[in-house]
């Protein structure tokens, strides 16, 4: 059970990487478009999540707060809401954009600092 756990974390933290990179990417660029790697990013994060949450429900010592659970994932569903209804866009507004990097490194600082 154990080595699945860390597998699902390595996947977790390749959609982390494919998100941020790929906004970070495109904001720098000037071209505020989604691409690739921030769609497949949102969807590895919500799945991957999912999968690391569930077997953490049966209880035990290092089981996380529900209202983090709850809380990191609201934040990836409203990720991948504003991913996956502008992904076909032209163009998608600047603020719209920061929203998306914002989320993605609020929901990171929940995993880190909150116990």
């Amino acid at each position: 059970m154990e080595a699945l756990r860390l597998i699902l974390l390595f996947v977790h933290l390749i959609g982390f990487a494919l998100l941020l990179g790929g906004a970070i990417t495109q904001f720098l660029s000037g071209k505020f478009r989604i691409n690739p790697a921030v769609l497949w990013g949102s969807i590895i994060q919500l799945v991957s999540g999912l999968g690391l949450a569930a077997p953490l429900r049966g209880g035990g010592d290092a089981e996380p707060s529900p209202v983090k659970l709850g809380v990191k994932l609201l934040l990836a569903v409203l990720i991948f809401i504003m991913v996956f209804f502008s992904r076909k866009r032209a163009d998608v507004n600047k603020g719209h954009f920061i929203g998306i990097i914002t989320l993605t490194l609020a929901n990171a600082a929940v995993a880190v600092f909150w116990r």
